[in-house]
């Protein structure tokens, strides 16, 4: 059994918050944590901090819903949490 990662955590908890709709890999795919045989699509755990990329629904307060992940995700990390708004989608 593959042991589970912190960013498998993070993914879990930012998909859980009303609005998010996706993690979002970034433009070219950057935003990921590489594990042994996965990838972790829109979070990246780094020294200068934690970032998150998300799809939100359309219609959501998107400054909210970012403050929202940033405050779910600052409880689980140390550091800073940098959340970018990577798309908006009709659900």
């Amino acid at each position: 059994m593959t042991e589970r990662d912190r960013s498998e955590d993070i993914a879990d908890a930012v998909l859980a918050i009303d609005g998010v709709v996706g993690l979002h890999g970034g433009m070219f795919g950057e935003a990921a944590t590489y594990l042994p045989g996965r990838r972790i699509a829109g979070i990246r755990i780094g020294e200068d901090g934690t970032e998150v990329h998300v799809t939100l629904e359309f219609g959501v307060a998107v400054r909210e819903t970012a403050d929202n992940v940033r405050s779910t995700v600052a409880a689980m990390v140390d550091g800073p949490v940098h959340v970018t708004v990577e798309d908006i989608v009709r659900v």
